[in-house]
C-alpha cells in the first residue's frame, strides 16, 4: 500500500486496504459504495447469502474522502476513468504492476492473499472461527479452517512457547 501510495495510485492502495480490513473477496469490491462508507456497513449478496460487512470508522472517513475528491456522490466508490466500476481482473493486473517497485515477487501477489491476511489477524485477536467463518461468508467453518492452517515452523515456535519441558 505504501508503494501505491508513493507512486500516486491511491485509487489502488485504498483498494487493498479495504480487501485488507474487512476480508471481502475482490469481486466484491463493487459493494463499497459511497452509500456504505456512510453507514459504516456494506450489505453483500453473493451465492444466494446476504451478509453484513462492518466497514471501520477509519477506512469509513478514508472513502468518503476519496469519493469527495474524485466527484463521486452516490454508488460504487472503485471506479475506472469512464467512470465504471473496477473488474477483479484489473484490480489483480494493477496489483501485479506495483510488485517491481514493491520489491515483491509477482508470483506471491494475489488480491485473495489480503482476504487471507484478514482471516489470520481478525483470528489471532479474536480466536473465534465460527464469527470469522461469518464474517467471511463460509457456510462451513472447515473452508475457513483452511485460511488459518499454520506452517511447522510455526507449531514449533507455539509448543516452545507452552514451556511445558523444564
Amino acid at each position: 500500500m505504501e508503494t501505491a501510495r508513493s507512486l500516486g495510485r491511491e485509487r489502488l492502495a485504498l483498494v487493498m486496504e479495504t480487501l485488507c480490513a474487512t476480508g471481502i473477496r475482490v469481486s466484491e469490491v463493487c459493494y463499497i459504495t459511497v452509500e456504505a462508507a456512510r453507514a459504516g456497513r456494506a450489505e453483500i449478496s453473493l451465492k444466494g447469502k446476504i451478509r453484513t460487512i462492518l466497514l471501520p470508522q477509519k477506512l469509513c472517513r478514508k472513502l468518503r474522502k476519496y469519493a469527495r475528491k474524485n466527484k463521486i456522490a452516490s454508488g460504487e466508490i472503485f471506479l475506472t476513468r469512464s467512470r465504471s466500476g473496477l473488474s477483479r481482473k484489473q484490480i489483480w493486473a494493477e496489483m501485479k504492476a506495483l510488485c517491481g517497485q514493491a520489491g515483491i515477487a509477482p508470483t506471491k501477489v494475489f488480491p485473495h492473499n489480503l482476504r487471507h491476511l484478514f482471516a489470520r489477524t481478525f483470528y489471532k485477536v479474536c480466536c473465534d472461527v465460527v464469527k470469522l467463518a461469518d464474517l467471511l461468508g463460509h457456510s462451513s467453518v472447515e473452508t475457513t479452517r483452511i485460511y488459518l492452517i499454520s506452517s511447522g515452523a510455526d507449531h514449533a515456535r507455539q509448543l516452545e512457547q507452552l514451556g511445558l519441558v523444564r
